[in-house]
């Protein structure tokens, strides 16, 4: 690999400084899960599960230091898929959904706008409700509130999508028919859908054939104007359901290749072509990062990493990623960056040559956050640093706020044997760049 090291913004900005740090919580710290914080207006909540794995919500205004804390009935088990997700309407309702691996649908809306002492457990559509799993909220066109989330499990699973009807405050399919299907033989696993460069929305997908992650194949990928009609790269319309013999493949690795869920992720180039980005193993057994790119229509697929290690991944439950990867994004003429880390390699973010795909450096980047919040505070064995970053925005230039907290790795999603660290501290970090 070339080793030069290029070094960008350094001049522009001096780096991030904290200049507020709150306790919000303790928290659970046997196993992760992800939690949410969200910033709306001069109003910020965070939801988690506090020590006793209860899920709450706590709450503040922006200049205040004491938080107000509601508990919802919903109790954490050992599973890492049971996170939480957030997200306030457009009359300043609040939405929550979580706690969920194949489990009935748990959501909660407020009684009273930006105000979660009345947050009351709400229902949806109603079907296709008792087994979901990753719920999310995004905006569709027009600014419409979408929920998707799995029904089903690995192995059989649908990808349902709904939308929320700001004046009768209720909930309705989007798509009469799941957007993909496996049909009882597997189930997708998304990236997306993405919001390109160029207006339309971008989805990329795995199918997989059970629990076992080793199981997944067939890199697949559709795009939408609308989210409700669907078309491959080269506008041929999609029948809905897609399924993996109507879907288009981007690239056919097969079952046990070295293609992992959620290490999927889509990035566009500086010409706004979607470049899909996942791990594979290459001709000789080792994992390398690949790039799938749309080029006049056709997929062209680019090696980027040229590692000796292969990462051997097998079985069910949430699993410890020994290699990690980002989409692309364009950083300067003939130039597009990708970060990753790797169990051998480190971690670093590559500079690509936009037109080959390769690295011919390395960047050194301005840090988004201080060095000091690296260390683990925690003397428990084997305990790493959690965050969730803010699903709203500051109301002040140059600032960003996070959670963070402690806990130990993913088991699995099985109980730990033995002793388990104390609960963590939840952190809330104000993050502002000095320039």
């Amino acid at each position: 690999m070339v080793s030069l090291v290029i070094v960008m913004a350094l001049a522009v900005a001096s780096g991030p400084e904290v200049v507020e740090e709150l306790n919000v919580d303790t928290v659970w710290a046997g196993h992760p899960v992800r939690f949410s914080l969200m910033t709306h207006q001069d109003k910020q909540f965070a939801a988690y599960y506090n020590a006793d794995r209860d899920m709450v919500v706590a709450w503040r205004t922006l200049g205040e230091t004491e938080w107000q804390r509601v508990t919802l009935p919903e109790k954490l088990a050992w599973d890492s898929h049971n996170s939480i997700t957030m997200t306030v309407d457009d009359d300043g309702y609040l939405h929550l959904s979580g706690n969920m691996h194949v489990k009935p649908l748990v959501y909660f809306r407020t009684r009273d706008p930006l105000n979660p002492a009345t947050f009351e457990r709400a229902p949806m559509v109603g079907e296709r409700e008792a087994k979901v799993t990753y719920p999310s909220f995004f905006r569709g066109p027009n600014n419409v509130l979408i929920f998707t989330y799995r029904d089903g499990k690995s192995g059989n699973g649908d990808q349902i999508f709904n939308q929320y009807d700001l004046a009768g405050k209720t909930w309705r399919r989007l798509l009469d028919q799941p957007l993909t299907s496996g049909g009882g033989k597997m189930n997708a696993y998304f990236n997306g859908p993405v919001l390109g460069p160029d207006g339309r929305f971008h989805l990329c997908w795995v199918w997989r054939d059970h629990f076992g992650c080793e199981s997944n194949h067939d890199l697949s990928y559709a795009q939408s104007d609308d989210l409700v009609h669907w078309h491959t790269s080269a506008g041929q319309p999609l029948v809905l359901p897609i399924t993996l013999q109507t879907a288009e493949i981007v690239d056919p690795v097969p079952a046990g290749g070295g293609m992992l869920n959620g290490n999927t992720k889509l990035g566009f180039d500086s010409q706004q072509r979607p470049v899909i980005s996942y791990h594979k193993f290459d001709a000789q057994g080792n994992t390398q990062i690949y790039q799938a790119r749309l080029e006049d229509k056709k997929w062209h697929i680019y090696q980027t990493s040229d590692w000796h290690y292969r990462w051997e991944f097998s079985g069910g439950g949430t699993i410890i990623a020994e290699i990690g990867l980002s989409g692309v994004e364009p950083c300067a003429p003939g130039r597009i960056k990708q970060s990753y880390h790797h169990a051998k390699e480190g971690s670093s973010t590559w500079l690509l040559d936009e037109a080959t795909l390769k690295p011919v450096s390395t960047l050194e980047e301005t840090p988004e956050l201080p060095k000091e919040l690296a260390k683990v505070h925690s003397s428990f064995p084997g305990m790493s640093i959690r965050r969730a970053n803010d699903l709203g925005k500051s109301p002040e230039p140059d600032t960003r706020y996070i959670l963070q907290w402690e806990t130990l790795r993913a088991n699995r999603d099985k109980p730990r044997e033995g002793a388990l660290p104390e609960s963590s501290p939840l952190r809330l970090i104000k993050v502002k760049t000095v320039k």
